[in-house]
Formats: structure tokens, sequence, C-alpha cells
């Protein structure tokens, strides 16, 4: 796929990659790689579309996500950083049509420490790629050609950019007239352009060595005579002496032919290579080169004597997969450390029984060179036996990794095959799997949260479609969460008592997972019932600290076949799941206390006056179990009414109560008959008494229905707004006064304010109009203009529609308190 090298050259990244939507649009696909082979991204080849993942967020945001170095990378993504903890920085761009966008373009390059990332016209190149590939997937789709990507996609994968390390050169030489068809590598090695060569094999004769000349006119007529294939080493003459090239050859005429004068064949030019090979294996290191999966695709002699392995068993296998004493993970990550950073790494391993070596990796875009040296064991004051540490590719400088296999083989044998029923060591790809999903379970906090992350991450790894988690409560199994298309998925378990004998009951006592592959699987197991279109079921204990949770059940379509590897994982997962499940009921129960305290203390209804028509709205913060202080209330007050709501500061039990103890207190005060400023400064004096860390802010508004007035008072509270009834909405800027509780002896001033008939007045907190690194009286303004033009049957529906876009908001840290009211509403505002 040519958009993801023209990525690279672009952004002069060492690897990119292109991810596209899944079939069912859940997920974003591996379709195409350069430089960072699949084996390399591990778990990443399918990513959930609401990771918070770069390429994932790039994708549904249609955002560029730039991330200079590592430094920023853990700042902003730190599941990615945990993951791949390496130097490394990356820019993932959206792969758009029009307004839809089809998936992602991400390079990734080295970043060591102050490096600044990729330039504005860098990234002005990406997303102009990533634009033209999704115009060409758009026009491909658009002539019937259907692209799905799902688990089972093999990527493609390109090779870096690269210079050629061997060149062929083609030519047809006709014998019998010494004519010479040569395409334009064969005329480039032999330093000729192809508008100089005349078509002679003369000329091209004369550029070789003149012992070469006549051997190769020897063996030319000796083909043509016989037909044998000619094979020789030649010498062409450079500026600088000669370079080494080999020729092949042969006649095509078909046998039996007396007289052949035709020879086909090629020229290879090797450049160094093969002088380069004899050069290496004349050293006394072990020397070994490693493509970008990490098997072996060189090996010194020498190396197989470091190693005590030979050649052949390592050739085209990793080495921590052939040599046991290489099998810790911790291996793996170092070739892993050194392929997505590009920076040298190091480290040193003890093979048994008491030799230790030095390897030392050396990485570019196309794969790795090793160096292994006899070394002595590490310094007293380096790592003890046993424990490790890296140098280079983002680990601390100068240190080394040391480790102390309890055996492997001796000199000059071969590595031995895992046996069966010994462990084998957990590869990677698992190890990450499990780090993902444990770094994606700390985000969420209520047990829907946790539910999201659990189908949001096992489903597309392992290509299910349902997934269902019952909990107990009471000693029975009851449904908390459910995705899929089949609602009988839904029924079996509910209500049942744990020692009903089914599997999702049973793998609560027994502690084991069940995997049941095919409907085969089922006899016996689950009711006849529960088989209708599902092919196959993995039913997960949920157990925390020693304690039952529930049962994690994801089902399958079709016949799954489960792994060892997938097992293990999903083994692993479990217990995390639990954990974070267990964690969230616990938040959800404290939470719901908190807030049920908070409903408590606010106005259950807001009473019915004449010619006033009030509706009320509280939001609780959506991040956080904290309940905040934000309250209104409406009270009558003989012949007028007063309008009144405030913020303590603080989120907490202790705000909660404070609120509720200031909304006594202006009620008492308001129904005594006091002035509005009165009512403030009496309150104010209250809240000082109350304790010197206590403030709240608070705007109170006494409007008197005969006259189409109202007096209005302010503590360091938000201004209120006004809609006229012809639809233009003003701020109305009060006079104001300090935030109560500040001093005792503060005053508030009142502002007179006339309220035309069907006006409608918001009061409002700064939850509402208060954003993150954004001016306040932005969000005021903003709220003006959405009060100017909304169109409301009903004051309730006008209060639902100035607080849409807080309650679509996943990560609002404030609650909110709105309090409405239209002043003889006309039939254009009616309440129901």
């Amino acid at each position: 796929m040519t958009a993801v090298v023209r990525a690279i050259e672009e952004t002069a990244a060492h690897a990119g990659s292109v991810f596209l939507r899944s079939r069912d649009g859940r997920s974003i696909v591996l379709a195409a790689t350069c430089g960072a082979p699949p084996s390399l991204l591990g778990g990443w080849r399918l990513i959930p579309v609401n990771s918070p993942i770069p390429v994932a967020v790039a994708h549904r945001s249609g955002r560029t996500v730039h991330l200079a170095g590592a430094d920023e990378t853990m700042r902003r993504y730190p599941q990615l950083a945990v993951a791949l903890p390496y130097a490394f920085g990356s820019a993932s761009v959206p792969v758009r049509a029009g307004q839809e966008s089809l998936g992602a373009l991400a390079v990734v390059w080295p970043a060591p420490p102050g490096h600044a990332g990729l330039s504005r016209a860098q990234l002005r190149h990406l997303r102009a790629i990533a634009n033209r590939l999704g115009a060409a997937l758009a026009d491909v789709r658009a002539r019937g050609v259907a692209f799905a990507y799902d688990a089972t996609t093999v990527p493609i994968e390109v090779p870096a950019p690269t210079a050629p390390a061997v060149r062929v050169g083609l030519f047809d030489w006709q014998l019998d007239t010494g004519t010479v068809v040569a395409d334009d590598e064969l005329c480039a090695i032999f330093g000729l352009t192809p508008a100089a060569f005349d078509g002679r094999a003369e000329t091209l004769a004369s550029r070789l060595h003149p012992g070469d000349r006549v051997s190769l006119r020897a063996a030319a007529r000796a083909a043509g005579a016989d037909g044998r294939v000619v094979a020789r080493r030649l010498r062409i003459r450079t500026a600088d002496g000669y370079r080494i090239v080999e020729l092949w050859g042969r006649v095509p005429e078909a046998p039996g032919k007396e007289v052949r004068t035709h020879l086909v064949g090629s020229v290879l030019d090797a450049g160094a290579g093969a002088a380069a090979v004899t050069a290496v294996e004349r050293l006394r290191d072990g020397l070994f080169s490693l493509d970008p999966d990490g098997r072996v695709a060189y090996a010194n002699r020498s190396l197989e004597v470091l190693l005590g392995a030979p050649g052949g068993e390592l050739l085209g296998r990793c080495l921590w997969d052939v040599l046991p004493w290489l099998s810790d993970p911790v291996f793996e990550d170092r070739h892993r450390a050194a392929m997505v950073s590009q920076q040298p790494t190091a480290f040193l391993v003890r093979r048994p029984p008491d030799r230790w070596l030095a390897f030392s990796l050396h990485p570019d875009a196309n794969g790795v060179t090793g160096r292994v040296t006899f070394s002595g064991p590490p310094h007293a004051s380096g790592p003890p036996e046993g424990s490790w540490a890296a140098r280079g590719s983002g680990a601390a400088e100068g240190s080394w990794a040391a480790t102390t296999p309890s055996s492997a083989p001796g000199p000059g044998s071969t590595a031995p095959s895992p046996q069966p029923g010994h462990a084998e060591p957990a590869r990677l790809g698992a190890i990450y799997r499990v780090l993902q999903l444990s770094s994606a379970l700390t985000e969420a906090v209520s047990t829907i949260e946790v539910c999201d992350v659990v189908a949001d991450q096992l489903l597309p790894t392992f290509d299910g479609q349902h997934l269902a988690i019952y909990v107990i409560n009471d000693g029975r199994l009851h449904l908390l969460f459910h995705t899929g298309h089949h609602d009988r998925f839904l029924h079996w378990l509910e209500g049942k008592p744990l020692d009903t004998p089914l599997p999702g009951t049973e793998t609560l006592a027994s502690g084991v997972p069940l995997f049941l592959e095919s409907r085969q699987d089922f006899t016996g197991a689950c009711p006849a019932h529960t088989m209708d279109d599902v092919g196959a079921w993995v039913y997960l204990p949920l157990i925390a600290s020693n304690r039952p949770v529930g049962t994690c059940i994801l089902g399958f379509d079709e016949i799954h076949r489960f792994t060892a590897k997938d097992q293990g994982i999903l083994t692993a997962l479990s217990g995390l799941i639990a954990q974070a499940l267990e964690r969230a009921r616990l938040y959800d129960a404290k939470s719901a206390l908190a807030h049920g305290l908070q409903h408590a203390l606010l106005p259950h209804r807001l009473p019915a006056l004449p010619g006033i028509r009030t509706t009320g709205r509280y939001l609780p913060g959506t991040s956080g179990m904290d309940i905040g202080g934000d309250w209104y209330d409406v009270i009558p007050t003989g012949n007028a009414v007063a309008l009144v709501i405030g913020d303590v500061e603080g989120h907490s039990v202790a705000a909660a109560g404070t609120m509720g103890q200031m909304r006594s207190a202006v009620r008492a005060f308001a129904t005594a008959g006091h002035s509005p400023s009165a009512v403030l400064a009496g309150t104010n004096r209250l809240l000082v008494d109350l304790g010197p860390d206590l403030l709240a802010s608070c705007c109170y508004i006494r409007i008197e229905p005969d006259n189409d007035r109202a007096r209005a008072v302010r503590a360091g509270h938000c201004p209120p707004l006004l809609r006229r009834p012809d639809g233009s909405t003003e701020v109305l800027e009060l006079e104001g006064g300090p935030l109560l509780g500040v001093d005792g002896t503060s005053s508030y001033p009142e502002t007179e304010l006339y309220l035309p008939r069907g006006s409608v007045l918001a009061l409002y907190t700064d939850g509402l109009v208060e954003e993150r690194d954004r001016d306040i009286d932005l969000g005021i303004d903003d709220l003006r203009t959405s009060l100017a033009h909304a169109r409301a049957g009903s004051l309730d529906e006008l209060a639902d529609q100035l607080l849409r876009k807080a309650r679509r908001s996943p990560h609002r840290s404030d609650d909110i308190a709105l309090l409405l009211t239209a002043y003889h509403p006309g039939r254009a505002l009616q309440t129901d």
C-alpha cells in the first residue's frame, strides 16, 4: 500500500500503519504496515473504537493526535505508554471520505529526550496522504468492491524503504553475431549508461579483468555447443580497482539442435556482501541478523559456539524460542524496544552453568544486527543474580540486563524442545493484553464503565459476538450487563441460586473457567434451549479476594477454537475484571448514598404561584463520587416570591450538609419578611459562625407580581439571564457583594429590575457555563445565545434544551443547578 510508504518518507519516520474500520464498526483493524511487522504490534492489531489509544482517538474524533515523545505519550495516553514503554514519538491522522471516518493512519519515529516531533509541514503532508487514501477507498467502494476487516484479517506487510542490497541485470546474447540486448541495470553494473552502450558483447568484455575475458568467451562457446549452464565469477573494472559479480546463463533453444546461438541470463552484483560475510566469519565475536519479527536471518560460526546451538537450529527462528535460558519475556522485550524506539540496547545474560554473555542490539527499520561476546559476571554494584535491567531504548543509561536461568545446553549441544507438562514462559502478546485491559480498567469508575471496557476489549480481541456479566445478589445470579443480538443470551441464568448445577454457577464454585468450543461440548452442560444460535461459550468466574463476585460470559455465533494462549489470557483477565467490578460496585453504592442525601436536601416540588411558572433541574457531576453543594429554591413571601440559587464551595458530604443549612437559613430569613440584602447578610453571618473554611455563592431575586418589579442581590454568583417576550436575551449585571462566609460584616447592595410580562428569568450555577481553559464569560454568552434561540412549548422543555450539552458530557467534574421562571407566560410558553 503506497500510502503508508509515502507517509514514512514524508515524515522521516521508521514505521507506519493503516487501520481501517471493522465490519461491525466496533473496532479498527490493522490493514497494512511498513517497518513494523504485525508480530511487533502484538495486541494492537485490533483496537476497539472507544479505546483511549491515539489511533482510535484520531479515527473517532477526526483530529490529528501528535505525540512528540515518550513523556508526552505517558502524560496524555498512559495506556499506550504502559504497553509500549519505549522512547518513540507518533502521529495519528484520520482516514476520511467526506464526513465519514474509514480508519486512521499512524507513523512512528525515534524520539530521544527533547525531540520536538513532526513539523507543521510534515503533519500537513501526513493529513494529505490520509485524505487521498480515504478518497481512493471511497472510489473502490463506489465501484462495488467491498472491503471488510475483522479479527481474521491478515494485514499487508510492506517492506521499509531501503536501498537495494543486491543488483541484478538481465541480458540476451546472440553468440553468432556478438550482439547483446541488456537492461538498464546490467548497463549500470558494467559502469555504462544505457544510451552509451552500443549493444556489442566486446564493449561489455572490455569492462572485465583481462583474465576473465578469455574464460567468459570459452564458457559461452561451450554452452552453445552442448547447452550447458554458464556460471562464472567475473571481475568488473571500477575507478578503484575491480568488483566481483556473478554471471548465470543458459541456452533456451530446444534440445537436439546442433548449433545453439542464443544465451540468456543475469549478472548478480552483491556489492560487498560476499566479502562482508567472509570477514564476519573470521571474527570470534558472535554476530547475527534478525528480521523485523525477530527471527534469525544470519548467524556466524562464532555465534553457534557462544550460544551452544548449531546454525540449523537458529535460522528462521527467534532466539528466545530456541534457547531456554533466553525464554524470559524480558529478552523479547529488548528486541521490541530496539525496533520501536530505533535505539541500540544491550543486556547481560548467564548461559548455564556459569558463562556470562553480553548481547548488544543495533536496529534499523529492516531488522536488527546483534553482537554477542564473552563477559565477566556483573560487578557487585550491578544487578543481582536473577534481576534484570536494560541499557538504551528508554531504560536507565549505563544499566545492564542480567538473568540466571536454572539450566541450559552445554557447549556444542542443541537447544532442547520444551517438555510436555512444563510451563511455557509468558509471551509478550499475552502480557501486553493483560496490561492493556488493566490500564483501561483503572480509568473505569462505575460498574457500567467497567462493563463497557470489558466489552470493548474482549469482544473484538477474541472475535466474539455476545457478552454478559452476572453478579451475585442475595445468593443468586442477576444480569448486570449484556451486549449482542440474541435475546436468549439474557435469560437462562437470571435469578438462579448459586447451587444450581449450571456452567455459570459451577465455574464460580470451582474457580476454573469453562471453554465450550462447539455445540457438541454443550451436552449436559447447558439447558437445551440455550444452544440456539450460539456456537461456542466461555464462562469466566469473577473472584475477588477469594470471594465470588459474578460470572462473565462470552458467546460466539460459530464454532470457536481456544488456543492455550487464549485460555491463559482470558483466565488472567477474569481476575482483573473481578477486582475492577467489585471496586466499581462499592463506588456505585457510596455514590448512590451520597447523591440520595443531596437530592433529599433539594426541594421535592416547587410551589404553584399565580402568574409565575417555575422549573428546576439538578445534575450531579459525571466524574468522581463526591457530591456538590449546588441548590435552588422558590419561596412564597406573602405578596411576593423569592427565587434563590446557590453553590457551596467544595464537593463532599460536608458541602451538601452546609447547603442544607444555607437553604434553611435563607428560607427562614425570607419568610420573616426581610429584604433581599438583609437575607444574604444574615445568611453570611450564619456561614461565618459555622466555620472559617465554608464559602458559598448565592443569587436572590424577590419578584412582586403586582407591579412587574423585582429586587435582586448577588454574592459572588453568576449573573442571571433575562429573555424578553421578543426573544432578545441579556445578562443582568447586578451589583454584588463578596462570597458568603468571607467577612461577617459584608453588605450586599440591591438592584431593581423590571420584568416584562412573558419574559423568562434564568438562574444557574457555574457548572453549566464553566469549562477548563476557557473564560467563563464565553460560557455565559453561549448560554445567553442558547436561551435566546431555544424554541420550547413548555418551561420543562426549555430547561432540558439548555442542559442537553451538559447531559452528554461524560467527564463533567462540577454539578449543575438551573432554575427557570416564566413571568406571566403567554401561550407560547405554557407548562403542561
